[in-house]
């Protein structure tokens, strides 16, 4: 990783459970569609999802919870297409960004908010650096630049996309919430270069 500090799979795994055991799909399919709806969701979720070995290594229970994220994830945005189409896709999409911006509203944001006034190359940089951290627990990447205009992650592959039938989650999550919510609340531009299995993200503040 650089000069970024590695993610422990402690840490990895804790995220991982908060991330499954968030309900925000069922809220959002109970809004649009019904507590039935909401309902067939959860089951389907049930059909899927592994118990965690209480005796493993925390990189064994993140590598099983990692597993039930992607079933998790993959068939919230299945079956929303299927009951909703591509307009329930980004209502999702649209709800997704504005559930991440109020998980990271707080005084640090206002912090870095006068930090950007002050200094806009040092609050992208402290945006750039806690990005390399953050994003650990969803995929191995290099990190070729990370400078006060510039930040440059190299993910050989990718490991939501050794899954099968994760495109969705690359495209409405990874190359479509999560860019919005970083523009919208970071001040920063989040592009994609991808080749297969493999991507370039970079990452540029916005002027």
């Amino acid at each position: 990783m650089g000069k970024i500090k590695e993610m422990p799979y402690e840490e990895k795994y804790a995220i991982m459970l908060d991330n499954v055991s968030d309900l925000f799909a069922l809220l959002f399919v109970a809004e649009h569609l019904g507590e039935k709806a909401a309902g067939e969701l959860e089951t389907i979720w049930a059909e899927g999802i592994e118990p965690i070995p209480e005796h493993a290594s925390s990189r064994e229970k993140y590598e099983a919870a990692y597993a039930n994220w992607i079933w998790i994830a993959k068939n919230n945005l299945k079956f929303i297409r299927d009951h909703l189409g591509e307009d329930g896709i980004e209502l999702f999409k649209r709800a997704e960004v504005e559930a991440l911006k109020r998980k990271s509203s707080g005084p640090a944001l206002v912090m870095l908010d006068l930090i950007r006034v002050l200094s806009p190359g040092a609050a992208f940089n402290m945006v750039a650096t806690k990005m390399a951290y953050q994003l650990q627990w969803i995929t191995p990447f290099t990190i070729s630049e990370i400078s006060r205009s510039r930040a440059v992650f190299d993910i050989p592959g990718c490991k939501i996309l050794d899954f099968p039938g994760t495109e969705a989650i690359c495209r409405v999550g990874c190359q479509g919430a999560y860019p919005a919510w970083l523009a919208e609340q970071f001040k920063v531009n989040m592009a994609f270069k991808r080749q297969g299995k493999s991507c370039t993200c970079t990452v540029t503040p916005i002027d």
